[in-house]
């Protein structure tokens, strides 16, 4: 379980995991998570009480607005297994 914060403004890097799953549940904030599965894309609104799936191999990435810090809480399904899990992806958006 991880706990994340991102500042107002700013935009994560773009990821995908090679061999976990997440689920994502938002405490506080607004946003926006892009995802990417083979072909099918989207763009999900972020907000406090929105639970979000990431499947293993998903290309993801996500934005706070301009509002206020977006907060969420993380659990990965099995445990993290190490640094290398994440690997960058291409996003569509410049991450700051």
């Amino acid at each position: 379980m991880a706990h994340f914060e991102l500042a107002a403004g700013r935009v994560s890097r773009a990821v995908a995991h090679h061999t976990v799953e997440e689920i994502w549940y938002i405490l506080s904030g607004r946003g926006r998570m892009w995802r990417r599965q083979g072909d099918r894309q989207e763009t999900v609104p972020l907000r406090s009480g929105t639970c979000i799936s990431i499947p293993q191999g998903t290309h993801f990435q996500f934005r706070a607005d301009s509002s206020g810090q977006l907060v969420a809480l993380g659990v990965t399904m099995p445990p993290w297994p190490g640094d290398d899990e994440a690997y960058e992806v291409r996003g569509v958006w410049p991450a700051s």
